[in-house]
Protein backbone atom coordinates (compact mmCIF):
# COMPACT_ATOMS: atom_id res chain seq x y z
CA UNK A 1 0.00 0.00 0.00
CA UNK A 2 1.37 3.43 -0.98
CA UNK A 3 2.07 6.13 1.56
CA UNK A 4 -0.84 8.43 2.36
CA UNK A 5 -1.31 11.69 4.19
CA UNK A 6 -4.75 11.92 5.77
CA UNK A 7 -6.29 14.94 7.46
CA UNK A 8 -9.05 14.33 10.00
CA UNK A 9 -10.85 17.18 11.75
CA UNK A 10 -12.70 16.45 14.97
CA UNK A 11 -10.20 13.68 15.66
CA UNK A 12 -10.32 13.98 19.44
CA UNK A 13 -13.29 11.66 19.81
CA UNK A 14 -16.20 9.79 18.23
CA UNK A 15 -16.06 8.93 14.54
CA UNK A 16 -12.97 11.11 14.01
CA UNK A 17 -10.91 9.24 16.59
CA UNK A 18 -12.16 5.88 15.28
CA UNK A 19 -11.20 6.84 11.73
CA UNK A 20 -7.75 7.90 12.88
CA UNK A 21 -7.17 4.53 14.54
CA UNK A 22 -8.49 2.72 11.48
CA UNK A 23 -6.09 4.52 9.14
CA UNK A 24 -3.11 4.26 11.51
CA UNK A 25 -0.31 2.20 9.94
CA UNK A 26 3.41 2.64 9.27
CA UNK A 27 2.89 4.09 5.80
CA UNK A 28 0.36 6.71 6.96
CA UNK A 29 0.86 10.31 8.04
CA UNK A 30 -2.13 11.49 10.05
CA UNK A 31 -2.91 15.16 10.56
CA UNK A 32 -5.25 15.17 13.53
CA UNK A 33 -7.16 18.33 14.38
CA UNK A 34 -9.55 18.89 17.28
CA UNK A 35 -10.53 21.23 20.09
CA UNK A 36 -9.70 18.99 23.05
CA UNK A 37 -5.89 18.84 23.20
CA UNK A 38 -5.74 16.09 25.84
CA UNK A 39 -8.11 13.76 24.02
CA UNK A 40 -6.41 14.54 20.73
CA UNK A 41 -3.09 13.39 22.19
CA UNK A 42 -4.75 10.18 23.39
CA UNK A 43 -5.91 9.48 19.84
CA UNK A 44 -2.46 10.30 18.46
CA UNK A 45 -0.77 8.01 20.98
CA UNK A 46 -3.01 5.11 19.93
CA UNK A 47 -2.20 5.80 16.28
CA UNK A 48 1.55 6.06 16.89
CA UNK A 49 1.42 2.72 18.67
CA UNK A 50 0.25 1.27 15.37
CA UNK A 51 3.20 2.81 13.54
CA UNK A 52 1.61 5.93 12.06
CA UNK A 53 3.29 9.31 12.00
CA UNK A 54 0.95 11.84 13.64
CA UNK A 55 0.88 15.62 13.77
CA UNK A 56 -1.75 17.14 16.07
CA UNK A 57 -3.18 20.64 16.22
CA UNK A 58 -5.79 21.94 18.63
CA UNK A 59 -7.81 25.02 17.67
CA UNK A 60 -11.37 26.25 17.15
CA UNK A 61 -12.63 25.60 13.61
CA UNK A 62 -14.91 28.62 13.90
CA UNK A 63 -11.75 30.64 13.27
CA UNK A 64 -11.90 30.35 9.50
CA UNK A 65 -8.62 32.16 8.88
CA UNK A 66 -6.79 29.84 11.28
CA UNK A 67 -8.17 26.75 9.55
CA UNK A 68 -7.23 27.96 6.06
CA UNK A 69 -3.73 28.98 7.15
CA UNK A 70 -3.12 25.61 8.79
CA UNK A 71 -4.55 23.76 5.81
CA UNK A 72 -2.29 25.60 3.40
CA UNK A 73 0.80 25.02 5.51
CA UNK A 74 0.04 21.33 6.08
CA UNK A 75 -0.61 20.64 2.41
CA UNK A 76 2.55 22.49 1.38
CA UNK A 77 4.63 20.42 3.80
CA UNK A 78 3.08 17.04 2.92
CA UNK A 79 0.43 16.98 0.17
CA UNK A 80 -2.84 15.72 1.59
CA UNK A 81 -4.29 12.65 -0.12
CA UNK A 82 -7.53 12.35 1.87
CA UNK A 83 -9.15 15.25 3.72
CA UNK A 84 -11.87 14.15 6.13
CA UNK A 85 -13.94 17.02 7.48
CA UNK A 86 -15.59 15.34 10.44
CA UNK A 87 -15.85 17.96 13.20
CA UNK A 88 -19.40 18.80 14.19
CA UNK A 89 -21.63 20.31 16.84
CA UNK A 90 -25.01 19.05 17.97
CA UNK A 91 -27.36 20.23 20.65
CA UNK A 92 -31.06 20.96 21.00
CA UNK A 93 -32.88 23.90 22.56
CA UNK A 94 -34.98 23.44 25.72
CA UNK A 95 -38.45 22.05 25.03
CA UNK A 96 -40.10 25.24 26.30
CA UNK A 97 -38.00 27.52 24.06
CA UNK A 98 -39.68 28.72 20.84
CA UNK A 99 -36.39 28.52 18.95
CA UNK A 100 -32.65 28.03 19.30
CA UNK A 101 -30.56 30.85 20.70
CA UNK A 102 -28.79 32.95 18.04
CA UNK A 103 -25.43 32.19 19.66
CA UNK A 104 -25.94 28.42 19.62
CA UNK A 105 -27.28 28.37 16.08
CA UNK A 106 -24.35 30.44 14.84
CA UNK A 107 -21.83 28.05 16.44
CA UNK A 108 -23.54 25.02 14.89
CA UNK A 109 -23.67 26.69 11.48
CA UNK A 110 -20.01 27.71 11.59
CA UNK A 111 -18.67 24.32 12.69
CA UNK A 112 -21.03 22.08 10.71
CA UNK A 113 -21.25 24.03 7.47
CA UNK A 114 -18.92 27.02 7.12
CA UNK A 115 -15.79 25.22 8.33
CA UNK A 116 -16.08 22.12 6.11
CA UNK A 117 -17.21 24.12 3.07
CA UNK A 118 -14.35 26.59 3.25
CA UNK A 119 -11.87 23.86 4.10
CA UNK A 120 -13.04 21.60 1.29
CA UNK A 121 -12.89 24.40 -1.25
CA UNK A 122 -9.37 25.29 -0.15
CA UNK A 123 -7.96 21.77 -0.36
CA UNK A 124 -9.92 21.09 -3.57
CA UNK A 125 -7.86 23.67 -5.42
CA UNK A 126 -4.60 22.01 -4.36
CA UNK A 127 -5.85 18.51 -5.12
CA UNK A 128 -7.13 19.56 -8.54
CA UNK A 129 -3.71 20.99 -9.33
CA UNK A 130 -2.19 17.57 -8.58
CA UNK A 131 -4.93 15.73 -10.47
CA UNK A 132 -5.79 13.48 -7.52
CA UNK A 133 -7.21 13.46 -4.01
CA UNK A 134 -10.28 12.68 -1.96
CA UNK A 135 -12.50 14.92 0.11
CA UNK A 136 -14.76 13.30 2.70
CA UNK A 137 -17.56 15.26 4.37
CA UNK A 138 -19.17 13.75 7.45
CA UNK A 139 -22.81 14.80 7.42
CA UNK A 140 -25.79 13.15 9.09
CA UNK A 141 -28.96 11.33 8.15
CA UNK A 142 -30.61 14.40 9.71
CA UNK A 143 -29.99 16.01 6.30
CA UNK A 144 -33.20 14.34 5.10
CA UNK A 145 -35.54 15.30 7.94
CA UNK A 146 -36.87 18.71 9.10
CA UNK A 147 -36.13 18.04 12.76
CA UNK A 148 -38.04 20.48 15.00
CA UNK A 149 -35.80 19.55 17.92
CA UNK A 150 -32.66 20.58 16.00
CA UNK A 151 -33.51 22.96 13.13
CA UNK A 152 -30.04 24.42 12.61
CA UNK A 153 -28.30 21.05 12.85
CA UNK A 154 -30.63 19.53 10.26
CA UNK A 155 -30.21 22.54 7.99
CA UNK A 156 -26.42 22.47 8.10
CA UNK A 157 -26.38 18.78 7.21
CA UNK A 158 -28.86 19.31 4.38
CA UNK A 159 -26.67 22.09 3.03
CA UNK A 160 -23.59 19.91 3.31
CA UNK A 161 -25.34 17.19 1.30
CA UNK A 162 -26.04 19.58 -1.57
CA UNK A 163 -22.52 21.03 -1.37
CA UNK A 164 -20.93 17.57 -1.54
CA UNK A 165 -22.92 16.63 -4.64
CA UNK A 166 -22.19 19.93 -6.37
CA UNK A 167 -18.48 19.98 -5.50
CA UNK A 168 -18.08 16.33 -6.48
CA UNK A 169 -19.62 17.03 -9.88
CA UNK A 170 -17.32 20.02 -10.38
CA UNK A 171 -14.15 18.19 -9.33
CA UNK A 172 -14.71 14.93 -11.20
CA UNK A 173 -12.92 16.20 -14.31
CA UNK A 174 -9.89 17.05 -12.15
CA UNK A 175 -9.46 13.53 -10.75
CA UNK A 176 -10.70 14.50 -7.27
CA UNK A 177 -13.54 12.61 -5.62
CA UNK A 178 -15.95 13.85 -2.97
CA UNK A 179 -17.69 11.47 -0.56
CA UNK A 180 -20.59 12.41 1.69
CA UNK A 181 -21.06 10.24 4.77
CA UNK A 182 -24.53 10.29 6.32
CA UNK A 183 -24.46 8.44 9.66
CA UNK A 184 -27.48 7.62 11.73
CA UNK A 185 -26.94 7.01 15.43
CA UNK A 186 -23.30 6.21 16.20
CA UNK A 187 -22.25 5.55 19.79
CA UNK A 188 -20.38 8.81 20.41
CA UNK A 189 -20.46 11.55 23.02
CA UNK A 190 -22.74 13.61 20.77
CA UNK A 191 -25.33 10.85 20.35
CA UNK A 192 -25.27 10.09 24.08
CA UNK A 193 -26.69 13.57 24.67
CA UNK A 194 -29.78 12.64 22.67
CA UNK A 195 -32.58 11.58 25.01
CA UNK A 196 -34.89 10.31 22.25
CA UNK A 197 -34.72 6.66 21.10
CA UNK A 198 -31.63 5.83 19.01
CA UNK A 199 -32.58 2.99 16.64
CA UNK A 200 -29.84 0.90 14.99
CA UNK A 201 -27.13 2.40 17.23
CA UNK A 202 -23.70 1.49 15.81
CA UNK A 203 -20.26 1.25 17.40
CA UNK A 204 -17.87 4.00 16.23
CA UNK A 205 -15.11 1.57 15.24
CA UNK A 206 -17.52 -0.42 13.08
CA UNK A 207 -18.72 2.81 11.49
CA UNK A 208 -15.12 3.83 10.75
CA UNK A 209 -14.50 0.56 8.93
CA UNK A 210 -17.58 1.01 6.76
CA UNK A 211 -16.64 4.60 5.98
CA UNK A 212 -13.06 3.71 5.09
CA UNK A 213 -14.21 0.97 2.70
CA UNK A 214 -16.57 3.39 1.00
CA UNK A 215 -13.85 6.01 0.69
CA UNK A 216 -11.47 3.44 -0.80
CA UNK A 217 -14.15 2.67 -3.40
CA UNK A 218 -14.57 6.41 -4.13
CA UNK A 219 -18.25 6.18 -3.21
CA UNK A 220 -20.20 9.40 -3.65
CA UNK A 221 -22.44 8.67 -0.66
CA UNK A 222 -22.24 6.40 2.36
CA UNK A 223 -25.31 5.93 4.56
CA UNK A 224 -24.91 3.95 7.76
CA UNK A 225 -26.32 1.90 9.30
CA UNK A 226 -27.88 0.62 6.08
CA UNK A 227 -31.36 0.66 7.60
CA UNK A 228 -31.38 4.44 7.38
CA UNK A 229 -31.00 4.32 3.61
CA UNK A 230 -34.25 2.34 3.53
CA UNK A 231 -35.96 4.65 6.02
CA UNK A 232 -34.89 7.72 4.05
CA UNK A 233 -36.26 6.23 0.83
CA UNK A 234 -39.58 5.32 2.44
CA UNK A 235 -40.09 8.67 4.17
CA UNK A 236 -39.29 10.35 0.87
CA UNK A 237 -42.55 8.86 -0.43
CA UNK A 238 -44.58 10.55 2.29
CA UNK A 239 -46.27 13.90 1.64
CA UNK A 240 -44.19 16.59 3.35
CA UNK A 241 -47.14 17.67 5.49
CA UNK A 242 -47.47 14.16 6.88
CA UNK A 243 -43.74 13.99 7.68
CA UNK A 244 -43.90 17.33 9.49
CA UNK A 245 -46.90 16.16 11.48
CA UNK A 246 -45.10 12.98 12.54
CA UNK A 247 -41.93 14.84 13.53
CA UNK A 248 -43.85 17.46 15.48
CA UNK A 249 -45.03 14.70 17.81
CA UNK A 250 -41.56 13.29 18.54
Amino acid sequence: MSKQTILITGASGGIGSALARHYARPDATLLLWGRDAARLEETAAACRARGAHCAVDSFDLRDCSAQLARLSAADAATPIDIAIFNAGLGGTPPDDAPAESPEASRAVAEVNFVAPVTGANAIAASMAGRGRGQIVLIGSIAESFPLPMAPTYAATKAGLRMFAEALGTRLARHGVSVTLVSPGFIDTAMSRQVTEPKPFLMNADKAAGIIARGVAAHARTIVLPWQFRVIRALTGLLPRAVLRRVLSRV
